[in-house]
């Protein structure tokens, strides 16, 4: 693992290319999570405006053939909508979709770059999002994953070279398998947000955002 130095410099030509996968079932929620509402907005919504950034190239949601109310709320928010064949068996399987698509319409080259940014990480803010890119675009590590204390979170932003390797993973891996295949080659990011580490899995995470959030 590396640590942040400031001293290499990458292109300002160099494109990021967000990717949200968001074809799960919501089975531990119960009811579809991306819709359910924080402060007046769509947790899809929440994200999604999180990631409006001009440093981000497109923001591509990958969303289930069947999910029609998941579809027309990515694409009233003039996000990237990915429909895959059939439904994804994964998470990996999603990101490797939505990679396809961006590989195909933009031809990124090695120094591009692509952001995973799951899509139950309801509170990740602008302010989170910019202090990624633009270390990112400063020193150019292959792999950057903001950390909170002793908790790696997310969104992590790998070069563009390293979308080829999503395709060698295990069946029986997930995307961790990247950050450990490649942990050298990883740029740890202090920040002091929690939302880089903030999650939403069940009612009871629900709940305790509201709490927070709400009035």
């Amino acid at each position: 693992m590396r640590p942040v130095s400031r001293t290499a410099k990458v292109s300002h030509s160099a494109r990021m290319f967000a990717v949200i996968p968001a074809a799960g079932l919501s089975r531990r929620m119960g009811q579809p999570k991306l819709l359910l509402k924080l402060a007046g907005l769509s947790i899809i919504e929440r994200l999604l405006q999180a990631l409006d950034s001009p440093l981000i190239t497109e923001r591509h949601v990958v969303v289930r053939p069947g999910d029609a109310a998941l579809q027309a709320e990515v694409m009233r928010l003039n996000a990237s909508l990915d429909l895959p064949p059939d439904d994804p068996p994964d998470m990996r399987a999603s990101v490797a979709f939505a990679l396809n698509v961006i590989e195909q319409k933009y031809a990124p080259c090695d120094n591009d770059g692509w952001l995973l940014v799951p899509a139950d990480h309801p509170v990740l803010d602008r302010r989170l999002i910019e202090i990624l890119l633009q270390t990112w675009q400063s020193v150019q590590p292959a792999i950057l994953v903001p950390r909170r204390g002793t908790r790696r979170g997310h969104p992590t932003l790998f070069r563009w070279s390293l979308a080829r390797a999503v395709a060698n993973i295990p069946v029986d891996r997930g995307l961790n398998w990247l950050l450990r295949e490649h942990a050298a080659d990883v740029t740890e990011l202090p920040v002091d947000s929690d939302a880089a580490v903030t999650d939403l899995d069940t009612p009871e995470d629900y709940r305790r955002l509201r709490e927070k959030w709400e009035p």
